[in-house]
């Protein structure tokens, strides 16, 4: 309690007296990560993953994004229907994810020194949130929405958290997505994907209307974290490109399960979409 109120003191510049400490605790601005989230059998999320400095509260964040990443793929594995390497896109989606959020809260805490060089970008941080990139920016790095996943596609939705899409009959994507599903929204007017998304009925969950606003999509392939895996043509989204976006991240269709080419244990999952 002596420190405490030394500190106190030397930092308000005041006499105040403290005549009694509930709960204390410190922190520092260590900044770690492992190299891999996933070795054998054993797989770290969260801060078995990566620590650093709580300045700005995006370690929540950051621990449940490793969490449902890893839960739909981790119970696909052990229902029995995951492509192969289904597990290793854990690492190799989440590990950037993490390294960046150590980066942000290293510069969060180097600004924060008492010294002139810290002031003055603190001074030119502060006129850069003044501005409305500078907002945007900022909220976008520590709310995690400007995240995206490399899925090998320069369509700018794809590898991004999808949209909470409506449909005109009031139907919300965030509602679609309860089970645990992925999903398929078709947006295009002779439902073409139908057919090809019943194909894995027990995994991806199909839904077809106009969109409020589809963002000039014809589709959308989201997986049960939320990130779009897929986007279709406007006017006609092709079916071989969604049954290969589909067998990706899915696993072999009905059709081929039926054929002998995979023997899944079970459908479903156990974890909802963010």
């Amino acid at each position: 309690m002596d420190h405490l109120q030394a500190v106190l003191r030397r930092v308000s510049g005041t006499d105040v007296t403290l005549s009694a400490v509930h709960l204390a605790s410190t922190f520092t601005d260590r900044a770690k990560q492992t190299t891999t989230y996933r070795q054998g059998r054993v797989l770290l999320a969260g801060d078995a993953a990566h620590i650093h400095s709580p300045l700005g509260a995006q370690g929540l964040n950051t621990g449940i994004g490793d969490a449902v990443n890893l839960g739909w793929k981790l119970a696909a594995t052990v229902h029995g229907y995951a492509p192969d390497g289904l597990l290793d896109t854990y690492t190799r989606e989440r590990h950037p994810i993490g390294a960046r959020v150590l980066d942000w809260t290293r510069a969060q805490t180097a600004i924060m020194k008492p010294d002139p060089h810290a002031q003055a970008i603190q001074s030119l941080v502060r006129d850069l949130i003044g501005t409305r990139d500078g907002t945007t920016y900022m909220y976008e790095r520590i709310s995690g929405s400007s995240n995206r996943y490399d899925l090998g596609s320069e369509h700018p939705l794809v590898g991004r958290d999808a949209p909470d899409f409506h449909l005109e009959d009031g139907t919300r994507l965030g509602e679609l997505m309860r089970e645990g599903r992925g999903v398929t929204l078709d947006f295009s007017p002779d439902r073409s994907l139908r057919g090809s998304a019943m194909s894995w009925e027990s995994r991806i969950r199909y839904a077809s209307g106009q969109a409020r606003n589809d963002l000039g999509s014809g589709a959308v392939l989201v997986r049960p974290d939320g990130i779009v895996a897929w986007v279709g043509d406007r006017t006609t989204p092709d079916r071989n490109e969604f049954e290969r976006a589909a067998s990706n991240w899915f696993g072999s269709s009905e059709i081929e399960k039926r054929a002998g080419v995979r023997s899944p244990v079970g459908p479903g999952f156990l974890i909802g979409s963010r």
